[in-house]
């Protein structure tokens, strides 16, 4: 679709969260010029909204929480987020996971059997990244007759405080690596994640635009599934991204606010 008529016909949106409504920072961070206005107007314009986020380094009611207290009006129920769904394939597979995740995660865990592990899951650790901790699950997947590694996403980099720290990525990659195994990927751009975004928001894929900063896993992933991908200005995003190998962006936005200028000027 060419980049000018993206935003014709759009009938439901996924948002990203980090880089696009907010920038994360000391001080718990800050909003992005308008982001709070811009998530206001939707939803006094009726059009169905969910947000898809890799978040993990705390609970979904700790983010949420955040979230509120910038301002955003934002329901527990319309956020997307890889812990819930890795719960959710834990038990339907009967596994018990070594939890790499950080210690402000754990809660969301609640109800996992973590004895004896049989497999791992990695999310944000953040300074917990450590050799020690990365040995460890590696030894782990060695001694196992049939290794699994779930990754909570597998963003390459974020940008925090203005400045790009590595994400989950490249340490899954190293497991992978080590280990000669795939990781399976819950989150973006996992298909059956954002698939299940879509599926809740209940509108046609093609009639479905996601907004977000990260061209590989915001709108390479949304695209996968048939949906159109908006790139914007902020968060992590960087010039080069408008020329990527593999992904090429519907359309290009400034921020979130320029979007949603665009899409409800014809909805």
């Amino acid at each position: 679709m060419a980049e000018n008529v993206w935003w014709r016909d759009v009938k439901g949106i996924l948002l990203d969260i980090t880089g696009v409504l907010y920038e994360p920072g000391e001080n718990g961070g800050s909003v992005v010029q308008g982001s709070l206005n811009a998530v206001k107007r939707l939803k006094e314009a009726g059009i169905p909204v969910r947000f898809c986020t890799n978040e993990t380094s705390c609970t979904k009611k700790q983010f949420v929480n955040q979230l509120k207290s910038y301002g955003f009006d934002i329901e527990l129920s319309k956020i997307f987020s890889p812990i819930p769904a890795v719960c959710a394939i834990l038990k339907k597979r009967n596994l018990r996971p070594f939890l790499f995740v950080s210690p402000n995660a754990l809660d969301d865990f609640e109800g996992i059997d973590t004895n004896d592990p049989n497999c791992i899951v990695v999310g944000d650790c953040n300074h917990d990244f450590s050799y020690k901790n990365m040995n460890k699950a590696f030894q782990l997947l060695k001694s196992l007759p049939n290794p699994i590694l779930f990754s909570l996403g597998r963003g390459k980099y974020y940008q925090d405080n203005g400045k790009l720290l590595l994400d989950v990525g490249p340490y899954m990659k190293a497991l992978e690596y080590a280990c000669d195994i795939t990781a399976e990927v819950v989150g973006k751009p996992s298909t059956d994640f954002f698939q299940a975004a879509l599926n809740d928001l209940n509108v046609p894929a093609n009639k479905v635009v996601m907004i977000g900063d990260d061209i590989v896993n915001d709108i390479g992933g949304a695209q996968a599934v048939g949906m159109k991908g908006v790139l914007v200005s902020t968060g992590k995003y960087r010039p080069e991204d408008k020329y990527h190998s593999t992904v090429k962006a519907d359309g290009y936005s400034t921020n979130l606010s320029e979007a949603v200028d665009l899409i409800l000027s014809n909805y």
